[in-house]
């Protein structure tokens, strides 16, 4: 979900010295605590997403409490803010008066009445707004006085076993063939398969396929591998799972399914999340990571 921990995880191998092993899972026990923590209470949880806009086959969509405005927000003006959507991000600007915005998730951040941004956060009056690209364009919209934090019942884990945590060397797709992955919230979305994870889940050989998303936002080093697995729709989430394998300083990287993690869509119907491809179909039960944490179906 977010990884704070999955730098710590890169230091260590399988097998690994008794030591590490125990520093291993209190980074991981570490890592799901601050999770529940940023479920509960943060304004932008996902229990926080009150709304979704999508530009659809508008070019820009307007931001107030006025009948007439695309994205409603009480408390603010009529027609606010304008936001744009571009090929590669966003232009949002202010155009009531005495209106003005922040950029990115600091609430220290000085405000503005104009910025070209990527995919980013933004804060106006008490709101923040999410400005989802993925090639379907859309703004999410977060409140703190959202009532789904009512619903707010921790997440769901596996035990952790070390049994589910790898270290493989990527074979990479020398063609950089490009893929379409389905989506749960849009049409299908552009990906690079950027090669291959051969692993062995307790005796059973497994061939996992890494992906980058070809989206504004996206970096060339952020991998994921998106799975199903004998689990899927019964223990664990029914759409699947993701892990972020992490590179480590001898090349090789470390692909631990205790940090295997639930889509945003398993929590908020206004996410828009990418589908695991048939190839990452598993034959065998992952019994690591996240459970379906029951708030959404």
């Amino acid at each position: 979900m977010f990884r704070v921990a999955a730098l710590l995880l890169a230091v260590a191998a399988l097998p690994a010295r008794a030591e590490d092993s125990v520093s291993i899972r209190k980074a991981i026990l570490a890592d799901r605590a601050q999770d529940e923590r940023w479920l509960k209470s943060d304004p932008q949880s996902y229990l926080a997403a009150v709304a979704r806009v999508d530009f659809g086959d508008k070019t820009t969509l307007s931001v107030g409490s006025g009948p007439d405005d695309d994205v409603r927000l009480q408390g603010l003006p009529a027609r606010a803010l304008r936001i744009t959507a571009r090929p590669d991000g966003f232009l949002t600007e202010a155009v009531a008066p005495d209106v003005a915005f922040t950029v990115g998730k600091s609430t220290a951040a000085a405000p503005t009445r104009s910025a070209a941004t990527g995919p980013e956060s933004l804060g106006v009056g008490r709101y923040r707004l999410r400005l989802s690209h993925q090639g379907y364009p859309a703004v999410i919209v977060f409140d703190p006085r959202s009532p789904r934090f009512k619903e707010y019942h921790g997440m769901r884990y596996f035990p952790v076993d070390l049994s589910y945590r790898f270290v493989v060397p990527l074979i990479p797709d020398t063609r950089g063939e490009k893929v379409a992955i389905r989506s749960t919230h849009s049409a299908q979305r552009q990906a690079e398969r950027v090669g291959w994870f051969e692993l062995s889940v307790h005796g059973t050989p497994a061939r996992l396929s890494a992906m980058r998303l070809l989206e504004p936002g996206a970096g060339p080093d952020d991998l994921t591998i998106l799975f199903r697995d004998e689990t899927t729709g019964k223990e664990s989430y029914s759409v699947g799972r993701y892990v972020d394998p992490v590179k480590r300083p001898d090349g090789r990287y470390v692909v631990d399914f205790n940090m295997a993690y639930n889509p945003a869509c398993a929590f908020s119907p206004f996410y828009n999340c990418p589908i695991p491809p048939k190839e990452n179909y598993l034959a065998v039960p992952i019994r690591a990571g996240a459970k379906d944490p029951r708030y959404h179906k």
